[in-house]
């Protein structure tokens, strides 16, 4: 099987190109040459779903391994003519394997911790900016912490993945106005935790 390698946990600019058609049908007749391209191609916008669901760790090699033997499983089954992105379709099977893992793990990580984190600080490093961001890294943590999984899973497709409300919709088989009341209940809950540090130097 191709083992599939971790890559940096940050998503490729939104909406680029995706694999051309000749090379999906190849993937889709079982060519391990094509699936190896198709791995290579989506494997940094996978990990980093993995890691925004779930938390670092070594455990992303794992999902990030199921997500792919799934997808090539049912690559026959992909409507390339379609109007889903690939890159869509994909990030879906990814996501119901991070749900199913977390389901029987109750892993809770604070994914926009390490997004924060992991972001060159804003501003002058000053004794006082730097100690603002560490209070702002702990509200973000909290808060993160304390958003029920459903709010969670919503939120990072639409803020970190580009799914529309109809792509998060189709991923979690909920309807769309059932994604907005998600998305909003998260990014309220958010920005109460956040409100005091609006003006952190």
């Amino acid at each position: 099987m191709l083992r599939v390698f971790q890559g940096e946990a940050a998503s490729p600019p939104a909406r680029e190109p995706e694999l051309d058609a000749g090379l999906l049908a190849r993937c889709a007749a079982g060519d391990p040459e094509a699936f190896r391209a198709f791995v290579e191609r989506y494997q940094v916008v996978v990990f980093a779903l993995m890691s925004r669901l779930t938390g670092r760790g070594p455990h992303l090699e794992d999902l990030a391994q199921e997500t792919f033997v799934r997808a090539y499983r049912a690559l026959p089954g992909f409507d390339g003519s379609g109007s889903a992105r690939l890159s869509t379709w994909l990030l879906t099977i990814g996501t119901r394997v991070a749900i199913d893992v977390r389901r029987k793990s109750n892993r809770s990580k604070a994914y926009l911790l390490e997004v924060l984190q992991s972001a060159p600080p804003a501003g002058p490093a000053t004794p006082e900016h730097l100690f603002a961001r560490r209070e702002l890294i702990g509200a973000i943590q909290r808060a993160a912490g304390e958003l029920p999984e459903h709010q969670r899973v919503a939120f990072v497709l639409s803020e970190f993945h580009d799914f529309s409300l109809r792509e998060i919709a189709e991923a979690l088989g909920i309807s769309e106005g059932t994604v907005k009341t998600r998305l909003f209940r998260a990014r309220q809950k958010l920005a109460c935790a956040l409100a005091p540090y609006e003006e952190w130097p």
